[in-house]
């Protein structure tokens, strides 16, 4: 989760790929709240563009919750339950480490639901967080982590500003599966983690002129550890920036994916919709 829209206003529905996207990182409950658009609708419009499959990741207690129900009802969601990086010291300067404790107990237990398929997004973040509040990231990046291992499902991972950290956190654990979420790293991190077998995702950020440092990366991860999300409703793609982002706009960001790494739409759009089955559970047979 990254960023303040500056209004919410929803760009017009790009012309459909012709095949199965989806969409690995969205925050339905956001997205929702910019306008108004029922979570219904926002499916239904994703569906327009052909993306068929969401990613709704949780950010606290109450989000993990809304997905885990959305989870339950319909077969085209899947969800992530986590407390965000930035969530867990505002939690402990509110109530205490206990607090804190508290709210990890309910993502475990949350965790242990079969209508959870990962646990997300953690992490840490420097650039939001000032060193005051990094012990209780780190806390809970470890807990998630922890909890993760013992139900034996992916871990989402934000990471800004973080990357040393998040880098030796992840060595030392070692949790089967590593989703790294809308990679803000370089090139040689990106080399690093490919290395580990990681999962990495863009966004619309990748479309955004001084994100050449992100393009450099997306080039070098091999289309077997490829993902593709919206973050939505943040980071929405250019010329579009600054407007409501959601999860119908992916096929603008697999074409901009496409044209950095000089391959076809349909080869991105197939290998992050394989992977994201591969990671996140595939659908029921028709």
């Amino acid at each position: 989760m990254t960023g303040n829209l500056e209004a919410s206003i929803r760009p017009p529905t790009p012309d459909p790929l012709g095949l199965p996207l989806a969409d690995s990182h969205t925050h339905l409950d956001l997205d929702s709240e910019t306008d108004g658009t029922t979570p219904d609708a926002i499916l239904a419009r994703a569906k327009s563009a052909d993306v068929e499959l969401l990613v709704h990741i949780g950010t606290d207690v109450a989000s993990s919750r809304f997905g885990a129900g959305l989870a339950k009802s319909r077969s085209d969601i899947r969800a992530a339950v986590a407390l965000h990086p930035n969530e867990a010291p505002e939690i402990a300067k509110a109530g205490g480490q206990a607090t804190l404790d508290e709210s990890l107990a309910e993502i475990a237990e949350l965790a242990n639901s079969p209508h959870v398929h990962a646990i997300g997004e953690t992490g840490l973040d420097f650039y939001r967080t000032g060193v005051e509040g990094r012990t209780d990231q780190e806390h809970s990046f470890r807990e998630h982590i922890r909890i993760a291992k013992s139900v034996g499902k992916p871990l989402v991972v934000h990471d800004r500003d973080a990357h040393i950290q998040i880098s030796e956190i992840l060595a030392e654990t070692k949790p089967p599966i590593v989703v790294l979420h809308c990679f803000s790293g370089d090139a040689d991190l990106a080399k690093e983690f490919v290395a580990r077998g990681y999962f990495i995702s863009f966004a619309g950020n990748i479309t955004f002129k001084n994100a050449e440092n992100l393009r450099e990366a997306l080039r070098v991860v091999p289309l077997e550890l490829l993902l593709v999300e919206t973050d939505a409703p943040f980071l929405t793609p250019m010329p579009y920036r600054g407007k409501t982002n959601s999860s119908y706009l992916i096929p603008l960001i697999v074409a901009a994916m496409a044209e950095v790494r000089n391959e076809s739409p349909i080869d991105v759009a197939q290998a992050t919709w394989q992977n994201t089955l591969q990671i996140f559970g595939d659908l029921p047979s028709s």
